[in-house]
């Protein structure tokens, strides 16, 4: 996994919980380092802030998605995005979005979901939908990822107990 924010604090909380998981992570300050770092660590998937220096999210996800060896690589936003900001990730290809302060549970079951989906995971291996996880009121498309077997997640808050670190902007 390669974690991108420019908060130190979210990305050791979004680091740790996913380490707690038996998840390699590691760990870039905006999206021009994310850039950098791609394709050395080649990782199973991608977290990003929407704001950050140099380059912002959305713009890291449409570099990731243009590439052909990063454009089947799974991104999460995890950000407090708005309305407009999920429409505008949805161009640029962003697979799922994770409210802040997002809740640890459902971080490690969006991550696994996509990183399942992405190893062949369904009987088609299509792309299935969009995770949209948190966010409210917004268009019914993408409101839960398919993953061939019948099971939707995230649509909506998950519930249970997390032992992982909760995060806020």
């Amino acid at each position: 996994m390669l974690v991108v924010d420019d908060n130190k604090v979210i990305r050791q909380l979004i680091r740790v919980n996913l380490e707690l998981e038996g998840l390699e992570v590691v760990t870039a300050s905006d999206g021009a380092e994310c850039l950098d770092v791609v394709h050395q660590v080649r990782p199973d998937l991608v977290t990003l802030d929407v704001v950050m220096p140099r380059l912002d999210g959305f713009g890291t996800a449409a570099r990731l998605r243009a590439d052909p060896r990063t454009r089947d690589l799974p991104l999460v936003v995890i950000s407090a995005c708005t309305q407009y900001e999920v429409e505008a990730g949805l161009e640029v290809g962003i697979d799922a979005f994770l409210p802040k302060p997002f809740d640890p549970a459902e971080l490690v079951s969006v991550v696994r979901a996509l990183v399942e989906r992405g190893q062949g995971v369904g009987e088609d291996g299509a792309a299935g939908g969009v995770v949209r996880s948190g966010l409210g009121a917004g268009p019914e498309r993408g409101s839960g990822l398919e993953l061939g077997t019948g099971a939707v997640i995230g649509a909506g808050k998950g519930g249970g107990p997390s032992g992982g670190a909760a995060a806020g902007e």
